[in-house]
């Protein structure tokens, strides 16, 4: 495959404003936001493939009077400043035009010499992101500009192979997307029924009225109660109690061994997981962490290896991350986890942390940042409804999970596979068909 070199000035279209940065810092501020018109591109609606998210907006006339900052479907947007080497495709809907922020810049590509497909994953390759981090200008917040953007090198195929390497890359990107939008409706799917069962008590109402409970076989319905009692947490299903969570699980706590100490660490034997490793999830789930221990490390933590099924509650920098870990591991003090075995599962205990979040987030407290202890997280009463019905949530959850976390070990596994062809392909050391190939074989 043969290869033009070019900076990126000269893929742009031959028209107006094809290559420009935001407006000028006074030409655009907060208070020129208004509830609905032309969608803002700023930071946070990059990190993705396509520019999204929750936008602000400006009006129409004031869009009109930035024009030259105008950003459209098919055009790239880079971050001038924050997290350098993000880029992004503008999508096709459902806006047609876009205002693009202070530190955002955007280039409209000649489609007869670029795909703007290709140059987004040519910018996604490790030789760009290393381009980007040494021409960073450094001087207070590390930034770049549109000179450097202009003149960043690159090694072009003929048309027809960087729409054809841009396929096989953007199916791997189609699947993983699929994926774990199957995943965020399986999650919605749990959580309602949790909502459903443990907070608005539909079965119990409907019981009340005369009705069958709704979306459940007739022995699930029997172990539902046909009418609710005062508690301290309010009207509840008869017959249920109101404990501490701590009474009803446990919350253990981790620690940090030494990491000067190599011998802690080295050989890298257990899962050991700070709150970082939750940061990125696209799943509530855990397959893995960032750092290990050797044998000698994990004698420093108390609580030892927890086990498969552990929940994982970050209690601080930031508290409210979750996810159920499928391999033993143990945690650093930046935890409470909840290993199976209590009064209410894992599962359970998952959706129970995300229903009663702001509970435990108003329990927090701390000067350098917030932190929510094991001391201040156990007395927050819990509803603790009969096994038998805590069982067939968790049976009817626990497959929903399973199928969750399936699809992110697949997800995974294409991110994997895309991250491994995409240099190869964008420098040429891969030939097209053995990528196909590839692509075949995961199908």
């Amino acid at each position: 495959m043969n290869f033009d070199e070019l900076f990126l000035e000269e893929l742009a279209a031959p028209t107006k404003n094809a290559v420009v940065g935001g407006p000028f810092g006074s030409n655009l501020v907060s208070k020129d936001y208004a509830p609905e018109g032309i969608p803002v591109i700023r930071g946070q609606n990059m990190g993705g493939r396509w520019v999204g998210g929750e936008f602000v907006f400006v009006s129409s006339v004031k869009a009109d009077s930035l024009s030259p900052n105008k950003a459209r479907p098919g055009d790239l947007v880079f971050t001038q400043r924050g997290t350098l080497g993000q880029v992004a495709i503008v999508p096709g809907s459902p806006y047609s035009e876009y205002i693009i922020s202070q530190s955002q810049m955007k280039v409209t590509l000649d489609s007869t010499k670029a795909d703007v497909n290709f140059l987004y994953y040519a910018f996604q390759s490790p030789e760009q992101l290393e381009y980007i981090k040494n021409t960073a200008i450094q001087t207070g917040v590390p930034h770049t500009n549109l000179g450097i953007l202009k003149k960043t090198p690159l090694r072009i195929p003929s048309l027809a192979a960087q729409r054809q390497i841009a396929a096989v890359l953007g199916a791997l990107d189609d699947r993983i997307t699929l994926l774990r939008e199957t995943n965020a409706t399986l999650e919605a799917i749990a959580q309602a029924l949790f909502k459903s069962w443990f907070v608005d008590f539909d079965p119990v109402r409907a019981k009340m009225e005369g009705r069958a409970p709704e979306g459940m076989d007739e022995a699930t319905a029997a172990l539902f109660p046909d009418a609710l009692e005062k508690s301290e947490l309010g009207w509840v299903p008869k017959g249920w109690r109101v404990l501490p969570i701590g009474d009803a699980v446990e919350a253990t706590g981790g620690a940090t061994p030494d990491t000067k100490n190599p011998a802690f660490w080295t050989p890298a034997v257990h899962c050991w997981t700070t709150p970082k490793d939750l940061s990125g999830v696209a799943a509530p789930v855990l397959l893995d962490t960032e750092r290990k221990l050797s044998d000698q490390g994990l004698s420093k933590i108390g609580s030892g290896l927890l086990p498969v099924g552990t929940l994982l509650l970050s209690s601080r920098a930031p508290i409210g991350y979750l996810a159920v870990a499928h391999v033993p591991l143990a945690i650093n003090q930046g935890y409470i986890a909840i290993p199976p075995g209590g009064l209410l599962p894992p599962l359970y205990m998952l959706f129970w942390c995300r229903q009663n979040m702001e509970s435990i987030k108003a329990r927090a407290n701390g000067s350098t940042f917030m932190e929510i202890s094991k001391k201040a997280f156990r007395p927050i009463p819990a509803l603790i409804p009969p096994d038998q019905i805590v069982n067939a949530f968790a049976e009817v959850a626990g497959a929903l999970f399973n199928r969750l976390v399936k699809n992110e070990k697949q997800a995974q596994t294409l991110s994997t596979l895309r991250d491994t062809l995409l240099p190869r392909l964008i420098s040429g050391q891969l030939r097209l068909p053995d990528a196909q190939a590839l692509l075949k074989e995961t199908a």
